[in-house]
């Protein structure tokens, strides 16, 4: 039941290889294609502010119950609030501007250490609790719709 594909950590988890991968394919844009990276770059920092939300908002409060951890939910929610920062910069930049290929690269090393912790620290540890995964799921997933619509 834990591993079901509707699972809370299931869909986090797919969520973190679609980021990987979009900041993958910036890497291998060439500093010609400025138009390509502010499409890509926007679509990360979209992709990401919409998964920290359903993180903060959703999964980390029933983790913080279910865990008794608050130090390992703090620690991630510093981290989101690193990357909210340079999401706010990188978004109201153009690809030309000087720090902007930089600012991306930071990014996406923040991002993977913080995904990095979840995955081989919090994700195993939520995964030893009784919380309902397969229900957390149905409602991340319904407030990933909603925010689609």
């Amino acid at each position: 039941m834990k591993n079901e594909p509707g699972n809370a950590i299931t869909l986090l988890m797919k969520d973190h290889a679609d980021v990987k991968e979009m900041f993958a394919k910036f890497e291998e844009l060439s500093d010609r294609s400025k138009a390509g990276k502010k499409r890509l770059a926007d679509a990360i920092c979209e992709a990401l502010t919409l998964h920290t939300r359903i993180e903060e908002e959703i999964f980390y409060p029933a983790a913080r119950k279910a865990l008794k951890d608050g130090d390992m939910m703090d620690e991630a929610l510093v981290e989101h609030a690193c990357a909210k920062e340079l999401i706010a910069q990188i978004q109201s930049m153009d690809p030309g501007e000087e720090l902007y290929d930089a600012k991306v690269k930071v990014l996406s090393e923040q991002i993977e250490h913080h995904v990095k912790e979840e995955e081989t620290e919090m994700f195993p540890k939520v995964r030893t609790t009784s919380l309902d995964l397969v229900a957390l799921g149905q409602e991340m997933l319904a407030y990933k719709e909603s925010a689609h619509a």
